[in-house]
């Protein structure tokens, strides 16, 4: 089940934080650290928003999380599989949230999904990758249609850096430096 937050809503980061926090609680595996799997490129606007995100928590410094895909080292459809086994391979104790950019419908724009289970990244372009992720989370940057690979191409820059930074924003209120929640959840 997914949850659709509006990104202009009130409070979206509260609102992503909060259910983030939630979803994390209540993960039922073993895991000791947590990875974020930032998912796209940064050749297509509509892409980037992975990345973006990435880019931003790789600037941090999180105890406990490692962060995959950002800007200057992307996990994108052509090494996403190689990604996933080095995540295996060094994190095999990681709670792996995964974070990509979505089409969806026009109603859609501009919110951010959360939920529990993996995602599945190149979907809405037609491409078929592994699922990822034990939670996800998107942002809809564009409608969903017939020219997809053009939509992500057109998509507004604006839109993606707004999800991003509500994304990010969200994710730093839970793991900054000076939550000891951050602590106590990656002592669970």
């Amino acid at each position: 089940m997914a949850f659709y937050i509006n990104g202009k809503g009130k409070n979206p980061s509260g609102e992503v934080a909060y259910l983030l926090k939630k979803f994390i609680l209540h993960h039922t595996g073993k895991w000791s650290e947590i990875v974020f799997l930032c998912i796209g490129s940064d050749r297509a606007t509509g892409d980037c928003l992975g990345p973006y995100v990435g880019w931003h928590l790789s600037q941090q410094k999180l105890p406990g999380v490692f962060v995959y895909g950002t800007l200057n080292a992307p996990v994108h459809a052509l090494n996403l599989e190689q990604s996933l086994k080095h995540i295996q391979k060094h994190h095999s104790n990681a709670l792996v949230i995964a974070i990509d950019a979505s089409l969806g419908a026009k109603k859609h724009l501009g919110y951010i999904t959360i939920g529990n289970g993996s995602l599945y990244p190149g979907a809405g372009v037609q491409k078929n990758l592994p699922p990822v992720g034990d939670i996800h989370i998107t942002g809809i940057v564009n409608i969903s249609g017939f020219l997809h690979p053009l939509t992500l191409q057109t998509t507004r820059l604006a839109t993606v850096i707004d999800l991003a930074e509500t994304i990010t924003g969200a994710i730093l209120e839970i793991f900054s430096e000076d939550h000891s929640y951050a602590n106590s959840l990656i002592c669970l």
